[in-house]
């Protein structure tokens, strides 16, 4: 059981470092063949007893999300209940009830105030964290003041965490300080006692480069966490794209110390596809990284899956 508001939140914002950006080579062929290497051989030996774990483990960290023009308060209630009590309909399982969560719901802001009543209500609002897209998701192309009241907004109804949207357009253009000093306004307009996750659009990025580029500056600017995708974009959360974003959080660990999240967000359906990411951070980050302070996923119907291989296993253990 994870009690985020135990932790205080320190703001780290570093000037652009041009060296950083500069000279930047990503041989894709060479990435995906990393990620083979890193991740087949111990997904194919998963015993069940791993399954069951890793499953678990997948639960605790997921944001679970409902993006949907039709979202409703009773839809953002029956959401809350989920990630609260996700097997709650096994009576054997009664003595995991309000132990075994999920790491967080995400929202749009108009939904937070919806979010908070619902786990204020199941009693879990220290246990469960309340994330709310921002900044014009998902295309992020809004005047930043409208952005940033955006973020203002959210934190003002109840969300402890905000997933803003870059501009891709200040990446695609290689327009690196403008990004840079966006991100610093976002990062203030959420305060100190909120985590900000950084959305890249990695689908929309043009190249691995960019996106490498992207996740320094979006770190240099004081995210908490760098997320892969809107789960809008025709090209979402891949394994190959996640090693390039790791490749950076390492870079930006040895160069400052500062540990920063990962969040892969849209494609991850199933529970071996949570698999796959799991093991990909334990071989290149660490098992320290997998925890809910440092790594999520941010999916909608992973939850299902979660559920279906946990009775599933169970039954034959």
């Amino acid at each position: 059981v994870h009690n985020f508001r135990i932790f205080t939140l320190y703001i780290f914002k570093f000037p652009v470092d041009a060296k950083e950006l500069s000279n930047v080579r990503v041989n894709l062929s060479c990435v995906v063949r990393s990620v083979d290497l890193l991740t087949s051989p111990l997904i194919k030996r998963v015993t069940d007893a791993e399954l069951l774990q890793y499953t678990l483990q997948a639960l605790q960290l997921t944001d679970l999300t409902t993006l949907a023009g039709d979202d409703t308060e009773s839809n953002v209630a029956r959401l809350c209940f989920r990630a609260a009590y996700p097997f709650a309909d096994l009576a054997a399982l009664a003595r995991m009830k309000g132990k075994v969560h999920t790491a967080a719901v995400c929202v749009y802001p108009s939904r937070v105030a919806n979010a908070h009543r619902a786990l204020s209500a199941l009693g879990m609002l220290n246990r469960i964290q309340i994330a709310s897209v921002a900044t014009g998701f998902p295309s992020g192309s809004y005047p930043l003041e409208t952005r940033l009241q955006e973020i203002r907004f959210a934190v003002e109804q109840g969300a402890t965490e905000i997933d803003i949207v870059i501009d891709r357009s200040l990446v695609l253009t290689g327009r690196w300080q403008e990004l840079y000093d966006e991100i610093v306004a976002m990062r203030k307009a959420c305060g100190d006692k909120v985590h900000l996750k950084a959305i890249l659009g990695i689908g929309e990025c043009g190249t691995m480069v960019n996106v490498y580029k992207a996740s320094m500056v979006a770190m240099m600017a004081g995210s908490d966490f760098i997320k892969t995708s809107t789960g809008k974009e025709a090209v979402n959360a891949t394994l190959p794209v996640g090693l390039v974003m790791i490749r950076a959080i390492q870079k930006f660990y040895r160069l400052t110390g500062k540990k920063i999240g990962l969040k892969p967000a849209g494609g991850v359906r199933t529970v071996r596809d949570a698999i796959a990411w799991m093991v990909l951070i334990r071989e290149t980050l660490g098992e320290e990284w997998l925890k809910p302070e440092l790594f999520r996923f941010g999916a909608s119907g992973l939850l299902d899956d979660i559920e279906k291989q946990f009775y599933a296993v169970s039954k034959r253990l």
